[in-house]
């Protein structure tokens, strides 16, 4: 069932392009995630389709019904929609209790299972400003979920979070959909937060989508570097080194796109292009190698460092690992 449509939104600042011709839709429990840099109009579009800023042509749907802008309405929103913004903007110096009591409209009971999903039942006594980031986030999130909103918006919900309140964060939101059947559209500065998460990717790029789809095919076949850049490191291969490591002989195709955990190294004569390592180095949970090849310097990631410095190796790719990009 189709919950969310965004049709031709256009918005234009003292004479700027913010969003061209925004359109896509969302139905109703599907996570949908937008990815793009800083200033692509990520969080823009996102308070356009709350209902807090007017857009300048096109229009947002929910359940079929349009939502209004500030131009065209006193209180800005839409019935049904939340909006979690990078700051949680509580009340100062309130307890937590009272914070909540005030939005509750829901069971007491209901209330009790929903603080006790965003981890907040503990906090109940504490005043607002004796809270931590993180906490006065899930504190916001808790506040909005009481109104029992259909759509929730989410921008940038990990920012400035530390890595166990982030880990946090991020299972609190994937359990919305399951337990509150909550649908949600997320924002995050990390566009690799959204790759675990999201059932579909919209990348955005100068106010403009550039790619749709689900995470698998953006991250393995991105249109172009910008989108390959989002979602992790890649090597991008010319000239002979491109002829070497694939049979596509497209005269549009001058690049060839690999991820460095899609090379592999084989043995001399195996069919691999040979190289030469310059580096290795221990990430953890992945050694990357670095390797200077005819016309290319790439980098590789092998769960073991079973070459050095200075060694002669060949590299090859695995079956359609490769993405042809246009010049």
């Amino acid at each position: 069932m189709k919950l969310l449509t965004v049709a031709g939104i256009e918005l234009e600042e003292n004479g700027v392009s913010v969003l061209s011709g925004i359109s896509f839709e969302q139905q109703a429990h599907q996570k949908l995630a937008l990815a793009g840099e800083s200033g692509t109009g990520k969080s823009t579009l996102l308070q356009v389709i709350a209902g807090l800023i007017q857009p300048s042509a096109g229009e947002v749907r929910v359940h079929g019904s349009r939502v209004r802008g500030p131009a065209e309405t006193l209180v800005p929103g839409h019935p049904g929609v939340a909006y979690l913004s990078q700051k949680s903007d509580l009340p100062h110096s309130l307890r937590v209790e009272q914070v909540l009591r005030y939005a509750n409209k829901i069971a007491p009971a209901d209330a009790q299972a929903l603080y006790e999903l965003c981890r907040i039942d503990h906090l109940a006594d504490r005043r607002t400003d004796q809270l931590s980031g993180g906490e006065q986030q899930r504190v916001a999130l808790a506040r909005l979920l009481l109104g029992q909103p259909d759509l929730l918006l989410l921008d940038e919900p990990f920012s400035n979070l530390d890595r166990s309140h982030k880990r946090l964060m991020q299972d609190i939101i994937e359990e919305l959909g399951s337990r509150l059947g909550i649908t949600c559209l997320l924002v995050s500065h990390d566009a690799a937060d959204t790759l675990p998460w999201a059932d579909e990717i919209l990348v955005l790029r100068q106010g403009r989508i550039v790619q749709q789809g689900p995470p698998a095919e953006i991250y393995h076949r991105p249109v172009d570097e910008y989108t390959a850049a989002l979602f992790g490191d890649y090597n991008l291969l010319r000239g002979a080194d491109q002829r070497a490591l694939t049979t596509a002989r497209s005269k549009r195709t001058t690049s060839l796109l690999v991820r460095p955990e899609q090379f592999v190294l084989v043995p001399a004569g195996g069919g691999g292009v040979p190289g030469t390592v310059l580096a290795v180095r221990f990430f953890g949970r992945y050694y990357e190698i670095e390797i200077e090849l005819a016309e290319s310097r790439i980098r590789v990631h092998a769960a073991a460092a079973e070459v050095v410095a200075g060694e002669a190796v060949c590299v090859a790719v695995g079956m359609g690992a490769t993405v042809p990009l246009k010049s």
